[in-house]
């Protein structure tokens, strides 16, 4: 499935979505009205290394709850993510069994290059 995760709010998103210019089939998901289930985090862990890498340690969250100040097991991370939309590292593009996650310049051209190979 060719999907991305984002978040309608986030300029940066706005701006990458734009940029990629996707093909049609690309299914759009704004993790603030519809939330990542258990599956979708699941899905995501399946194509990278750690549920550590789907984690946004720029989230104010993270730094409110002073979670940089404890151990965090990849548990942690993926309940995290579930519990507040604010902890994915956005946006997750997912195409082809292939997964590129934040919006790093070189992820974004990877992923264009994916998508338009």
């Amino acid at each position: 499935m060719n999907k991305i995760y984002y978040l309608s709010t986030c300029n940066t998103c706005t701006r990458i979505i734009n940029e990629l210019n996707l093909p049609k089939g690309f299914q759009l998901q704004d993790i603030k009205t519809e939330p990542i289930t258990k599956s979708q985090i699941e899905e995501m862990r399946a194509l990278t290394d750690s549920y550590e890498n789907l984690f946004s340690k720029r989230a104010r969250l993270y730094k409110e709850l002073g979670l940089k100040d404890k151990a965090l097991s990849e548990e942690d991370y993926k309940n995290y993510i579930l519990e507040h939309y604010t902890f994915l590292k956005r946006p997750v593009v997912l195409f082809n069994n292939q997964i590129f996650i934040g919006n790093s310049k070189k992820t974004v051209e990877a992923a264009k290059l994916a998508i338009h190979e």
